[in-house]
């Protein structure tokens, strides 16, 4: 395991897994917290050892969102429009959103503000029985800032977007699961081993495929019908061209279970 300040990160059996580690803080992301994990995603999108990524929080909660006591430190100085916070996280956000291979969010307790848009970027979306989940920022008289109006019409519609957003509601994972907001509840106790095996279906499938489906709804919604078409076959014609599709083919014929690599 390598730790930094804010971060401990591991790689096994193809599952990087990051954990946010100031639970005292509440895993609340300061600058050098969001400049670090966007360079370990750098670092872990290009390492041909992961196939996943997971993301959780250290403590009692997921991430908290901005850190305000350095939000208070800058506009105490003055700095509160330049200080940096905010481009650095939308680096982070499209980062994480354009990761070439599967992503989770290991929700183990509160989600808030730009805690709860970590969340939003990741592909899959787990979380325990205590979760929560609260937007943030009109309680603070501020509108989104990290990607919430991006993602919240999309995964649950405009309406239910608006009313977490406008009256800024604490959202139990329940509420967050029949809404859309996630995609499975487990209990506290389970998290590490229902994301585990999640992940694990995830690291052992074609993450080459993976990565061009990714990128295909990313893109999709920008394009017309005919033009997804397109952008579709050329896909297509890449997967078909990969290792892991002339192993998907071998293995059909010879009636066996296919061992993808990744590429």
């Amino acid at each position: 395991m390598t730790t930094q300040a804010t971060l401990l990160s591991q790689v096994e059996a193809g599952i990087a897994w990051i954990t946010l580690n100031r639970p005292q803080q509440r895993n609340a992301l300061d600058i050098p917290t969001l400049k670090a994990l966007h360079a370990l995603l750098d670092k872990l999108n290009a390492d041909p050892a992961v196939r996943v990524l997971v993301l959780t929080g250290n403590g009692k909660s997921f991430c908290a969102g901005a850190d305000l006591a350095e939000w208070a430190e800058a506009e105490a100085r003055g700095a509160l429009e330049s200080y940096g916070w905010t481009e650095a996280a939308h680096a982070l956000m499209s980062r994480l959103h354009s990761f070439d291979k599967p992503t989770i969010a290991a929700i183990n307790g509160t989600a808030v503000g730009a805690g709860m848009d970590l969340a939003l970027c990741c592909d899959f979306r787990l979380a325990t029985q205590s979760a929560r989940f609260k937007a943030g920022y009109t309680g603070m008289a501020y509108s989104p800032d990290a990607g919430a109006s991006w993602h919240l019409p999309r995964l649950i519609g405009s309406e239910q977007a608006k009313r977490l957003l406008f009256l800024d509601e604490l959202w139990s994972a329940e509420r967050a699961l029949a809404i859309g907001l996630v995609g499975e509840v487990c209990a506290d106790q389970q998290l590490l081993e229902v994301t585990g095996e999640l992940a694990a279906r995830l690291a052992s499938g074609p993450t080459f495929a993976f990565a061009q489906t990714k990128q295909l709804m990313r893109e999709g919604a920008q394009r017309s019908l005919p033009e997804q078409l397109s952008a579709e076959l050329a896909a297509g014609l890449l997967c078909g061209r990969s290792e892991d599709g002339a192993e998907a083919l071998r293995a059909a014929v010879e009636k066996r279970t296919p061992h993808f690599i990744g590429r």
